[in-house]
């Protein structure tokens, strides 16, 4: 059975034409037909011609976002040595050795959006697998969260650095900043993000690589954009 929607998300439906909407029309609609009362997220969605089952074809990055998304994360580091000093004077919220990782282990501590860790720590980490991994909170080489540069690392996650990466379904679903942003800014946090994707396109991907692209905001009903404008 289909969940009810409520009284305003209907009318914004019923706004919605049938065809590609611009960003330039597409942002100022979610906006005006705002549904709840906080600040909600607006979110890219991506339907890309891949098969994320076959490894040459998954699709995995990692951007910093021009105007960040509105919110500070709370980043974890675990780091030895000299590396505990860098973390902090980065910001970053917690920092630590295998103290940390039994906190999380032992105590089911999950209060941080981001962990980074040195190379030499993962042996530790590694054991948060299960934890850490459904949430999309384990650190990898490859999106720059294993990484001697735990400085480097904190920063740019403060800056508003998103990692995106296909699902199953072969979608990439991204946060790309706060509705009450101005226009141009999340234009320009979408813009940064989609383009990252098209660079990010793997060369066992044949045929359409983006298939469809759509923008909603936390409740909002989804708009279809112009594939066209976004990717040429």
């Amino acid at each position: 059975m289909a969940a009810k929607r409520g009284k305003k998300h209907v009318a914004a439906t019923e706004k919605i034409e049938k065809r590609g909407y611009t960003l330039d029309e597409a942002i100022p609609f979610l906006q005006q037909n705002k549904i709840s009362r906080f600040d909600e997220t607006l979110e890219l969605h991506m339907n890309l011609g891949v098969d994320p089952k076959h490894a040459d074809q998954m699709v995995r990055g990692t951007v910093v976002l021009p105007h960040g998304l509105g919110k500070t994360k709370r980043v974890l580091v675990i780091a030895s040595g000299e590396k505990v000093k860098e973390a902090e004077g980065a910001g970053a919220e917690f920092v630590g050795g295998e103290e940390m990782v039994d906190k999380i282990q032992n105590e089911g501590w999950l209060d941080f959006d981001a962990v980074v860790s040195t190379p030499d720590m993962m042996k530790f980490v590694g054991r948060l697998g299960k934890v850490l991994g459904p949430r999309g909170l384990m650190p990898n080489p490859k999106i720059g969260t294993v990484t001697m540069d735990v400085a480097g690392a904190v920063l740019e996650i403060k800056a508003g650095k998103v990692e995106f990466r296909v699902d199953k379904g072969g979608v990439i679903h991204a946060p790309v900043g706060r509705l009450s942003f101005e226009a141009v800014k999340l234009n320009e946090n979408v813009t940064t993000l989609i383009k990252a994707v098209v660079k990010a396109k793997p060369s066992a991907s044949k045929g359409t690589y983006v298939k469809s692209v759509s923008l909603c905001s936390t409740m909002s009903p989804s708009l279809e954009l112009n594939v066209g404008e976004l990717t040429n």
